[in-house]
């Protein structure tokens, strides 16, 4: 009773966080004419007049709120990841999804009419391009022994992302500098939507993706045990990691499709709740949901006020955190190892 007592102060605590940060963050600028909050609620002024309600409610707010869409998926594909590869290191990229994505975009960008960068085709080429990898892991995984080896999953992945690696490096060496410029900015990764309607229409499949993986949460405790395990616990391991890995990767590919690839997130979070609450995936899948959004928030954040007249990408600020914390796992992992 103990232990659940505190998950649930620990979940509503998370909440709270979440929800304060999609509130505070949006009033945060670099400049000195910050939006205050009174007047972003104002109804007395008229829209078209109340410059902070603007800023508000049709910039920060919406980029807010695809920041943390998007931390709550990567972070939960991470945690779902690294218990079916059993791996610490495994991330929502370790299976090739973040060279196909990038692949498929860049293409369009490249093929794409300049008149068509801003639609819809950029975010369809690497929906393509990442769920194109997907179908090819699972079917590989099924030719090969009947998709239960993790060290097949995990060298396919790694052998597609060095495969792309060439084919990302041919469609920039052809680009013109135009071209060049997009294609880079792309790859860093961005959280800058234009439109609530981004977040909104992406939310839906998100969440069901979410819910689907939080229903597998005692198969995935089951199957980080062990294969042998699991099966004798009665768990149909294929169909269960086989299940995962779409709903997962699914989530991942819609995700990236429109912010890029921003790496590290799927890595940092779940370890993070890991570490603090315990391995077990009724609360650490929404828990890293949860916190995932806040983290990426507050990384878009200090993206764009950190250098005043100057935008960096998330991408960088996240990698920035994260290679250290992905040094820091892998020595963990190697000195337990060795003990």
């Amino acid at each position: 009773m103990k232990t659940t007592a505190t998950g649930v102060g620990a979940f509503a605590i998370l909440v709270l966080v979440c929800l304060g940060t999609l509130l505070v963050c949006p009033l945060v600028d670099p400049s000195d004419s910050k939006i205050e909050l009174s007047r972003v609620f104002d109804r007395s002024i008229p829209l078209s007049e109340n410059t902070d309600a603007v800023i508000f409610f049709r910039i920060r707010l919406p980029r807010a709120l695809f920041g943390a869409l998007v931390g709550f998926g990567l972070s939960i594909a991470g945690a779902v990841f690294q218990a079916l590869l059993r791996n610490d290191l495994a991330t929502p990229y370790t299976l090739g999804l973040s060279g196909g994505s990038t692949l498929g975009a860049l293409i369009m960008l490249r093929l794409a009419p300049a008149t068509l960068l801003g639609s819809l085709t950029v975010p369809l080429g690497a929906f393509v391009g990442a769920s194109a990898v997907l179908g090819f892991i699972g079917l590989l995984g099924r030719w090969l022994k009947g998709g239960t080896q993790t060290n097949t999953i995990l060298l396919a992945g790694v052998t597609l992302n060095l495969f792309f690696s060439s084919f990302i490096l041919l469609l920039q060496y052809l680009a013109d500098p135009y071209e060049l410029l997009h294609m880079i900015r792309w790859m860093m990764g961005g959280l800058n939507v234009t439109t609530v309607k981004i977040p909104i229409a992406l939310f839906g499949p998100t969440l069901l993706c979410g819910v689907g993986l939080f229903l597998l949460a005692r198969s995935l405790d089951l199957i980080s045990l062990g294969d042998d395990a699991a099966h004798h616990l009665g768990v149909e391991v294929s169909r269960t990691r086989w299940l995962a890995l779409g709903l997962a990767g699914l989530m991942t590919a819609l995700l990236v499709a429109y912010s890029g690839p921003i790496g590290f997130v799927g890595l940092i979070v779940p370890h993070t709740v890991r570490r603090l609450f315990g391995p077990g995936h009724r609360f650490l899948l929404p828990a890293s949901g949860l916190l995932g959004a806040s983290f990426l928030v507050w990384c878009d954040t200090l993206a764009r006020t950190a250098y005043a007249g100057h935008e960096i990408p998330v991408g960088i600020i996240t990698a920035f955190f994260g290679a250290p914390f992905f040094l820091f796992i892998l020595v963990r992992s190697s000195r337990r190892v060795s003990s």
